[in-house]
């Protein structure tokens, strides 16, 4: 007979970390919001702690300290408290916090806890994925963006195969009519020529042909004008776009100057997904 007592664990995990007289560890968040913690437990929930204090040399008190600008205070609350008790609530939590909460999680590499997000985010309602899709402010890559809409559009359709090389002319059609509000946000023309090539080409037949041989023209020549709208890119994931032509032949120029983003120089290839 096995007797469990996961809650009293828990709540008492939950107390060692109020506890602030045996620390010897500080994270440091945005703002300079710091939390204390102690370096057995990240190391144990989290391979990118056990990477991070190995590397450390601590201050004269013992206590290392790890500084970490691009994390919010109100995000790393949680992700701490779900260290030490393996809860964490998202009851009445908007998507766009869940979404930036799962980035920050797999950066910090906990496993479990991204994957629970990222299902959770695939069960999302298309009318939450959207809204977040439209907004400019997602500190993800544009690649990683498409992947998630992806996962979300063949979770809403389990009869598809998983491999999409095995799938057919209605497999595709099937994901396309899922995903038509929200393929049209995809900032295409700021992933990278290899991006698209690896990630992208698999589900073309899901784009319209237009775009599809813009995508092409413009890793070829992006000097040249192409006929798809060119979104704008997020701020922090962002590559240099050039030219844009509008339908009604009306060309529009963007001059996104490089210095604006945190992102190294667009490169261009010959076309590696013909």
């Amino acid at each position: 007979m096995i007797l469990n007592f996961f809650d009293k664990l828990s709540r008492n995990l939950i107390e060692l970390l109020n506890d602030k007289d045996d620390y010897n560890v500080i994270i440091i968040v945005k703002n300079e919001k710091s939390f204390t913690a102690h370096s057995n437990v990240l190391k144990c929930r989290s391979s990118w702690f056990c990477k991070e204090l190995k590397n450390i040399i601590p201050n004269e008190n013992n206590i290392k300290t790890i500084t970490k600008p691009d994390i919010s205070d109100e995000i790393f609350d949680i992700i701490l408290e779900f260290i030490y008790s393996g809860i964490i609530d998202l009851e009445n939590v908007e998507t766009k916090f869940i979404f930036d909460l799962m980035v920050t999680v797999n950066e910090l590499e906990i496993e479990e806890l991204t994957k629970k997000l990222e299902n959770h985010l695939i069960e999302t309602k298309k009318s939450a994925l959207i809204s977040l899709l439209k907004r400019d402010d997602l500190q993800l890559e544009e690649v990683i963006i498409w992947e998630y809409v992806i996962k979300w559009g063949i979770a809403q359709n389990s009869a598809l195969p998983a491999n999409p090389k095995k799938w057919n002319k209605e497999n595709f059609t099937t994901l396309k009519t899922t995903l038509q509000r929200c393929l049209p946000l995809i900032r295409y023309f700021h992933i990278s020529g290899t991006d698209v090539a690896k990630k992208i080409k698999p589900y073309k037949k899901i784009l319209d042909k237009q775009l599809w041989n813009d995508l092409n023209q413009y890793f070829m020549d992006p000097e040249q004008p192409v006929e798809s709208i060119i979104l704008p890119p997020r701020p922090n994931h962002s590559r240099t776009c050039l030219y844009i032509s509008i339908p009604s032949g009306q060309a529009k120029s963007y001059a996104f100057k490089q210095e604006n983003y945190n992102t190294p120089e667009l490169e261009f290839f010959d076309s590696p997904f013909k």
